[in-house]
């Protein structure tokens, strides 16, 4: 048999007294909190003339705009309008820079790019984007990405063309 600690008593022993005692010290604790009124509530804390908080007290700005923003039924809009401002974080910076969401339509988010190589870029990275925009607005939201390249806007006409060759406007749109 081996002998029992220092103390005199064997480590189970005093395991078991500094339980109880930990017990006994929380028990005193809550009691003491109590009487201070300071414990969590259940229930919503009464006013001092005794009447429950109501809807038309002050609440926290958070929940009172979340409240609002689905009472309008505008969360789409809201959470759509945030992927739009946080487009860089969203599909990296060298992108963005080429990029930029223009709508959001029936699940179709519009995107113009400032060249015919970053649109094809864009279009070839569609379904990853979709899936990105997704994680961020709710599964189902985007169905399909849409891109259109810089607007060249109409071809000037007039005598002075070239007739069989589109020239530097052939690679816009």
């Amino acid at each position: 048999m081996s002998e029992p600690p220092a103390g005199g008593q064997s480590p189970q022993n005093s395991a078991a007294k500094g339980a109880a005692l930990a017990r006994e010290k929380l028990a005193q604790a809550k009691a003491d909190a109590l009487r201070r009124g300071q414990l969590p509530r259940s229930e919503p804390r009464r006013r001092k003339n005794g009447v429950r908080r109501d809807s038309s007290d002050p609440q926290l700005l958070g929940g009172a705009i979340r409240e609002l923003l689905a009472a309008r039924g505008w969360e789409q809009s809201v959470a759509v309008g945030g992927v739009f401002g946080r487009w860089r974080e969203i599909v990296g910076p060298e992108l963005a820079s080429h990029t930029r969401p223009e709508s959001f339509e029936d699940g179709e988010v519009l995107v113009a790019a400032d060249s015919t190589a970053w649109a094809t870029q864009v279009r070839l990275l569609a379904a990853s984007l979709v899936r990105r925009l997704n994680e961020e607005l709710g599964e189902g939201t985007v169905h399909r990405v849409k891109v259109h390249g810089p607007n060249a806007g109409p071809r000037p006409g007039g005598g002075l063309r070239v007739h069989g060759s589109k020239g530097p406007g052939d690679t816009y749109g």
